[in-house]
């Protein structure tokens, strides 16, 4: 019998009766336990350890950016003396610490989708490439202005979080722009939320005139842009891509929302994960460096030049 224990940052397991007698036991850290495409993680992470005979404990922080929460269940899955933990770092130098911590007392260490700096301090990373991601991102709307200058405005994610600015970077190099180009009118910050996103579009719409593309970290965030460039009548005139891949974000490029989206892979992820713990508590097998999970291109307005799969196959395939 095998279960899957979630609880927050610093609480108690579930009660032992509910979990595997002598089962591995895997830890999970996401950054939170609310975004939709750490939902998926953490359900395809169950889904293997119940395939691999192993118990799933999986803990959260309380937002996006909690490193305290985070370090605080790194400590908490060592003490129930899980065999190995993955985790999705809000911040990829605050839980160095606490890593190395886990990994003195045999803990093999895995980060998924956001690498943590340095690399060395996790035995293997299991992600997207976000910058390609963002590169991509940024080809698509580069390709879809056509011959028209571009005039930007960026909804980033968390300051200093890898993902967030890998993805930034790419986004920029896909468009052919430079940190700081006149090109980019305007940034803020919306820690990958919806209603933060939507505030910070509307705040960058107050200062910034004639934007015609718009970059978003990820798909709450695109859907809040989206809402502030539906309420001053820009949606037509405006190129918006994003990153995620997320079955609700393929139905908004199919309902017109935004023009594409990046698709990623949290369920090979996790899955693979949760298996690289198995093996090692099997026969003591460490996994090594990144492993590089995909990224695809989701539009069903195709661009010459890029590869790019329909929203019907996105449906299909949504982090999958």
């Amino acid at each position: 019998m095998t279960a899957c224990s979630q609880t927050k940052a610093g609480s108690q397991s579930a009660p032992a009766g509910t979990q595997g007698a002598g089962a591995v036991k895997v830890g999970l850290v996401t950054k939170t336990d609310t975004n939709p495409y750490f939902v998926k993680l953490r359900d395809s992470a169950k889904e293997e350890a119940t395939k691999q005979g192993a118990e799933l404990i999986a803990l959260a922080g309380k937002f996006d950016g909690d490193n305290e929460g985070q370090v605080a269940a790194i400590e908490n899955l060592v003490q129930q003396g899980v065999k190995g933990i993955l985790i999705t770092p809000n911040n990829s130098t605050g839980i160095l610490g606490a890593l190395k911590k886990a990994k003195d007392r045999g803990v093999l260490v895995i980060a998924l989708d956001t690498e943590t700096d340095p690399k060395e301090a996790v035995d293997a990373t299991y992600a997207t490439n976000n910058v390609t991601a963002g590169e991509l991102q940024g080809k698509y709307v580069k390709a879809a202005l056509g011959s028209t200058p571009p005039k930007v405005l960026m909804i980033d994610g968390t300051a200093g979080g890898t993902v967030d600015e890998q993805r930034h970077r790419g986004f920029l190099q896909g468009m052919g722009l430079a940190e700081g180009d006149p090109a980019i009118l305007g940034k803020e910050n919306a820690n990958g939320d919806q209603n933060k996103a939507q505030t910070a579009m509307e705040n960058l719409l107050q200062r910034a005139s004639g934007v015609n593309a718009v970059y978003t970290l990820n798909e709450p965030s695109a859907r809040g842009a989206f809402a502030a460039l539906k309420a001053k009548n820009l949606t037509g005139k405006v190129k918006l891509a994003s990153i995620d891949g997320g079955c609700q974000g393929v139905q908004d490029v199919k309902d017109g929302k935004y023009l594409a989206t990046v698709m990623q892979f949290p369920k090979k992820m996790a899955a693979q994960g949760v298996a690289a713990v198995a093996t090692f508590a099997k026969d003591g097998t460490k996994p090594t460096g990144f492993q590089d999970t995909g990224a695809q291109l989701i539009s069903d307005t195709p661009v010459p030049g890029l590869d790019i799969k329909d929203t019907a196959w996105g449906l299909q395939n949504c982090w999958g």
